[in-house]
């Protein structure tokens, strides 16, 4: 029992002093003192661990100091925890505003299109949690339908049931596909002012193309310390792995 209250301090001391530090940061962005907000958000992403709140108060800072590729990582950070909040996403694109690379996407079927957006309306446990609740009901439903005596609740039974069944089998998939994006990090933001882009995995490779500081890649492949990397126009090449960072 003495260790548990020993443990319950410990966690209260260190919740009282996290959400002190928390106070320091917001603090220092009012006060307009960006760099200091930046490096008390940094020590506490590496100290306490991240979330969505945490990566966008940081994008936030290095916005104000006109850090935009430092912005437009942290703000991709945060939106890959919390997928659906129109906040980041405004504020990550005023950050790509101002980005020199103006990226053509590659055509996408409406169909992709939309069901990624539908995806990225919730985070992984939401989704998982909605696949839940749905099976349930769905259970529910066809518990109606098998024992209901009326025909009116045996069919509402039965097709609500369907309805049921289906969202929590799109809802297990998008929450996988989400759980994908955090844990395969295969996605990046170039760091340095201007990179060429190689052929082959080593400075003798020929040059293709030139990227910018703030450009999002996708990291296709991984030779030492080279990275192939993929850009949304469809353009692929070698850069080495120091000149970005992964989101």
């Amino acid at each position: 029992m003495k260790r548990l209250h020993i443990l319950i301090a410990i966690l209260f001391t260190a919740t009282i002093s996290m959400a002190q530090t928390l106070q320091e940061a917001a603090d220092a962005y009012s006060k307009e003192n960006y760099s200091a907000s930046v490096k008390i958000y940094e020590t506490l992403s590496d100290s306490v661990g991240v979330s969505a709140e945490l990566y966008y108060n940081l994008g936030n800072s290095y916005y104000k100091l006109k850090n935009y590729p430092k912005a437009v990582l942290n703000y991709e950070r945060a939106l890959l925890l919390s997928p659906g909040d129109e906040d980041i996403k405004f504020n990550l694109e005023m950050a790509k505003a101002n980005v020199v690379d103006k990226i053509d996407v590659v055509d996408r079927s409406f169909l992709s299109i939309w069901f990624e957006s539908i995806r990225n309306i919730a985070s992984s446990n939401t989704w998982a949690s909605i696949a839940i609740v749905s099976f349930i009901l769905f259970l529910i439903g066809m518990f109606v339908y098998i024992f209901g005596k009326q025909v009116t609740l045996k069919k509402i039974g039965f097709f609500g049931g369907a309805i049921l069944l289906l969202l929590s089998v799109y809802a297990n998939v998008a929450s996988y596909k989400q759980k994908q994006k955090i844990l395969e990090r295969n996605t990046a933001i170039i760091m340095s002012p201007s990179i060429t882009i190689k052929s082959s995995p080593s400075e003798s490779g020929t040059e293709l193309f030139i990227l910018h500081e703030g450009t999002k890649v996708k990291i296709t492949d991984k030779v030492g310390e080279w990275s192939e990397i993929k850009v949304e126009d469809g353009n692929s090449g070698w850069i080495k792995s120091s000149e970005m960072e992964v989101i």
